[in-house]
């Protein structure tokens, strides 16, 4: 009998699988079509200071084995989201959940941290530095090792929670911003957000989507996102968890050698709502299949043979 429990920051989740902010609403849209239960946990869609529309449309190109998305962090906003959102969704999800806070500031970060933090329904905070598509926030902060640090010290600094950053891979080396947050106090880290990316609509011989560019997101990535894992994971102490092109079990596995104490599906849900829940089925016979009778023992796996 393989053992797919996990623990991340004292959380103990039944296997890995996590659906990633922005690919899985709220989570309670998904429980219509089964038990959202089976999940390790799920990270709730970006959510920030005051409600957002998003990014105009179009806001999606399909291309080779990805997609781009310019959603633009669309939420109603955190006090909404605390109100209306995670009462829904605690009907019918039973487990711990992963809060992603985005912010154009430095104020807007701290003041939906500390919202947050007071929410017994949440377990890890995911403070999101990295998202592509939003204009004098997100990524910006997350593209210098001094920026993201000075988000760290202000979230751990309103929060008792356990705070994650997630880091662009739209730098030159993400190691040093690794090391950055980690000695702000982060308790550990989330990787990797979309590439970023553009489609040419061959008729209009215009952008395809009206924000110009957009975060590259699918299988294709999987190769950059298993490289940023394991190059952090060499260089910090604290966990990580792991993402960017995960279609399945045999990915999850990889990605846990890579370094990730638990891996977040994004894209797959987007064209496969049942893709978390195949994943988490097929994951005893993969462990079997490879050997692995506990998925905990294998992180890191790759870096010592």
């Amino acid at each position: 009998m393989v053992n797919t429990k996990v623990h991340v920051s004292g959380l103990e989740l039944d296997n890995p699988v996590i659906p990633a902010s922005g690919t899985f609403g709220f989570g309670y849209e998904f429980a219509d079509l089964y038990d959202i239960n089976v999940l390790g946990s799920l990270s709730l869609k970006g959510t920030t200071r005051e409600a957002r529309y998003g990014n105009p449309l179009p806001r999606i190109a399909e291309c080779t084995a990805g997609l781009i998305n310019s959603v633009g962090l669309q939420n109603p906003g955190v006090q909404a989201v605390i109100d209306e959102e995670l009462p829904k969704l605690k009907k019918c999800f039973h487990k711990k959940v992963i809060a992603n806070i985005s912010g154009f500031s430095l104020e807007d970060y701290v003041y939906c941290s500390e919202k947050m933090d007071r929410e017994e329904q949440v377990g890890l905070l995911e403070i999101n530095v990295s998202c592509p598509n939003v204009h004098g926030g997100g990524m910006s902060f997350g593209t210098t090792a001094e920026s993201a640090a000075q988000v760290t010290k202000a979230v751990k600094a309103v929060t008792k929670k356990p705070v994650y950053i997630k880091l662009t891979p739209n730098v030159t080396d993400i190691t040093e911003i690794a090391k950055a947050c980690e000695e702000a106090g982060a308790d550990g880290l989330s990787l990797i957000n979309t590439l970023m990316g553009m489609r040419i609509d061959l008729k209009t011989r215009r952008p395809a989507i009206a924000n110009t560019m957009g975060g590259f997101s699918g299988p294709a990535i999987l190769p950059v996102a298993l490289r940023m894992v394991y190059q952090v994971y060499e260089a910090v102490q604290i966990p990580i968890i792991g993402m960017g092109g995960v279609q399945n079990a045999g990915d999850v596995i990889e990605m846990m050698l890579a370094g990730a104490s638990a891996v977040q599906v994004g894209a797959a849900n987007l064209v496969n709502p049942f893709a978390c829940k195949e994943i988490i089925e097929a994951l005893p016979a993969a462990m079997e299949k490879y050997g692995i009778n506990s998925l905990e023992e294998m992180i890191g796996g790759a870096h010592h043979g």
